[in-house]
């Protein structure tokens, strides 16, 4: 199992937040685009910073996107971000291609800034054009700061089916100098990372290459962001952008760098901890599952298995019936398409081991169950044939789920 680096010394911030490193502001604001809540949200930063995103590979990528990546494309940095929700802005052919050209330019005056400095971003309802006018009144009318407030706008305004906010926040040492990052995340549903109806945000007050952020960024996603699922669905939207400003005053972070591995571990820490939240916020969710697999030929195909079981419709039903039935998880373990050996697989459900080398344990079935009603349930798979390790995060799956989907328009 990974472990936190003790070189690193990266520290949890309660209570932080996008605006909690040096030169970044945020808010949010009711621009109409749904009945009550924030639903237009500003990220801004004093100075340029270095960015880099990561995107859906669903091929029907929505026009913010597209916009998005030309905006970094231009020169490695941005300096601000619009995003809506309520509407996706997805399929909607060359009329949503300018409608999110004229976010990104209507953000830009707003701010004074170049338009290749303004990132863009939509989440909501596939194949409805965007109510341009209520977005540039809500443009014009956004507030932003760095109080916890001003946070919380930006975290509401994001918001689709989740259930609550979802915010992180760390720190480290990089040449003797605090480096701050923070987060903020949107997802609950058609999440199933490379990437799923998921938009995450990290701000970071480190100075960094646009090259070197992007080689971080595309490590760290593949140990976050891209191993969590809730139904196995992707979406046409999902994008987590870093944008670090330089303003912690460390010399340029690369991966020659004597704190390369602190900066890594930071990004790592901030990305799963948005990611778990995430899977945590599922449609219809009850318990967060985390999937611990060792003892693989790889970490690559470690953290398939992984990804494999926390999929699984069979294993999430299992777990919201509270039903101890490792069958469904030997089962996931078998159809991921890597390499074990089935004579040498470990399994346990928390502390209670279900099968050893592949050999069915007596367990007490009432103290799973309990354990299962557990709000956090941890599986551990130890596959005895070789090194790699890796993790996986989603959640079970209820009832409530499918009332959630079959009405998500209406």
């Amino acid at each position: 199992m990974e472990a936190l680096s003790e070189v690193s010394q990266v520290k949890k911030v309660n209570g932080g937040s996008v605006v909690s490193p040096k030169g970044f502001y945020a808010g949010g604001v009711h621009a109409g685009l749904r009945y009550s809540r924030k639903d237009v949200g500003l990220i801004y930063s004093e100075v340029p910073a270095s960015s880099a995103a990561v995107y859906t590979l669903n091929q029907f990528q929505a026009a913010p996107l597209k916009v998005t990546q030309h905006s970094i494309q231009e020169k490695g940095k941005l300096q601000a971000v619009i995003v809506n929700s309520a509407c996706a802005n997805a399929c909607t052919g060359e009329r949503g291609l300018q409608d999110a050209y004229s976010m990104r330019k209507l953000t830009a005056d707003k701010l004074n800034l170049e338009e290749t400095f303004v990132a863009v971003a939509s989440t909501g309802v596939i194949g409805e054009y965007l109510q341009m006018d209520r977005i540039a009144a809500g443009i014009t009318d956004i507030q932003f700061g760095q109080t916890q407030e001003d946070a919380e706008g930006f975290q509401t305004a994001i918001l689709t089916t989740d259930t609550c906010m979802k915010s992180s926040c760390y720190t480290t040492e990089i040449d003797g100098m605090l480096v701050t990052m923070g987060g903020a995340a949107k997802g609950s549903g058609m999440i199933h990372p490379n990437m799923a109806t998921m938009l995450g945000f990290i701000t970071c007050d480190a100075a960094i290459s646009p090259e070197s952020l992007k080689k971080a960024l595309k490590s760290v996603t593949d140990k976050s962001f891209n191993q969590i699922t809730v139904d196995g669905d992707t979406s046409t939207n999902d994008m987590v952008l870093v944008m670090a400003n330089g303003k912690a005053g460390n010399e340029e972070l690369h991966e020659g760098h004597k704190d390369w591995e602190a900066f890594l571990e930071l990004l790592k820490n901030t990305s799963q901890d948005l990611a778990k939240q995430i899977a945590r916020d599922g449609e219809g969710a009850t318990k967060l599952i985390e999937v611990s697999v060792k003892g693989a030929a790889s970490n690559d195909d470690a953290r398939k298995i992984a990804k494999q079981i926390v999929g699984s419709n069979l294993v999430k039903t299992a777990i919201f019936g509270a039903d101890a039935n490792w069958g469904r998880i030997i089962g996931a373990i078998g159809q991921a398409g890597v390499e074990v050996n089935v004579d040498t697989v470990d399994i346990k459900l928390g502390e209670t081991t279900m099968l050893l080398n592949s050999v069915p344990q007596v367990f007490s079935e009432d103290d799973a169950k309990k354990y299962l009603e557990n709000d956090t349930i941890h599986i551990f798979v130890d596959l005895q044939f070789g090194d790699g390790e890796g993790k996986a995060w989603g959640c079970d799956l209820s009832y409530d789920y499918v009332k959630i989907n079959a009405s998500y328009r209406t």
